[in-house]
């Protein structure tokens, strides 16, 4: 089942009773509720929201990723359920006896991946693709020859073609806005998912960053960028270069877990995708199984 991503952008009073997530709207005295079971992702991006500490315990049992955002309204903290599976001392263990070759070779499978979703992405935008399908057969084990960064050069100069000078910066200008927002809510979704299938997202099998949590995470999300990505390229159809972001701009990215993706010949949400890509990975440091499962856009 596809779970509920809430967002709070006004004043709230949020608190927990018979299972339930009570919200108390200030700007309309309003009172609704949801089943904390159904929620997958709660977005807080607001000065004026209170949340009990009762609800942010239960939330957590339920392995629901709980994001914060900051005063430009982009998402800055997370909090994670510290024990998501039942097996997660065992599953953490062969996380971190995971041979260099198998993560180099785990790598390679990310970033083919990867390649081959921004290539697909550019087809849609009828855009030439054959270099990057080059690259994406030339990569080799831990991807030594760098082909992820030749592919992101080719790539960010055709993605966006009303945006000729664009560069893919974090603090540059829209569309870099949108991406941001974008792919903080796909980290989110894919670390709660690592946690739900027993694995600590701060151990990367290719990112290594003494001050990143989230290491792993940002291993394994990046096959979806291209996910993101075409979500912005929709956004930019529609509103050309005027790009701060709007309450509509980011419904549409908040709806990213609920996009139909496609993973071995069948249709799931990408919420879903991101759950049997982080449980092919658990078999694969389990030594279960050396494939990775990833969607194809």
């Amino acid at each position: 089942m596809i779970k509920r991503t809430l967002y709070f952008g006004n004043p709230a009073y949020l608190k927990t009773s018979n299972e339930q997530l009570i919200m108390e709207l200030a700007d309309t005295g309003e009172t609704k509720q949801a089943s904390i079971e159904d929620i997958g992702l709660l977005v807080l991006d607001h000065r004026q929201i209170t949340i009990t500490q009762a609800l942010l315990s239960k939330l957590l049992a339920n392995n629901t990723a709980v994001i914060t955002c900051d005063d430009t309204h982009h998402p800055t903290g997370m909090l994670l359920n510290l024990d998501g599976n039942s097996l997660q001392s065992q599953k953490h263990q062969a996380q971190l006896e995971a041979s260099v070759p198998l993560k180099k070779q785990l790598w390679q499978q990310t970033v083919v991946a990867k390649i081959q979703n921004q290539a697909a992405l550019l087809v849609q935008e009828r855009e030439e693709t054959k270099y990057l399908l080059k690259l994406a057969d030339e990569v080799k084990s831990g991807d030594s020859e760098n082909c992820e960064a030749q592919a992101a050069a080719y790539y960010w100069k055709r993605v966006f073609p009303a945006f000729l000078e664009f560069r893919r910066e974090r603090y540059g200008p829209p569309p870099n806005n949108l991406l941001n927002y974008g792919y903080a809510i796909l980290r989110a979704l894919v670390a709660r998912s690592l946690v739900a299938s027993g694995m600590l997202p701060t151990f990367g099998i290719h990112h290594r960053n003494q001050y990143n949590s989230y290491c792993l995470a940002d291993d394994i999300m990046e096959p979806y960028r291209p996910f993101v990505d075409k979500t912005v390229c929709d956004i930019v159809r529609l509103n050309g270069k005027f790009l701060e972001m709007t309450p509509k701009m980011k419904a549409s990215l908040l709806a990213l877990p609920a996009m139909d993706v496609q993973m071995g010949g069948q249709k799931s949400p990408l919420m879903n995708a991101v759950q049997r890509t982080t449980a092919s990975l658990a078999k694969c440091f389990e030594g279960k199984t050396r494939k990775l499962l990833y969607p194809e856009l």
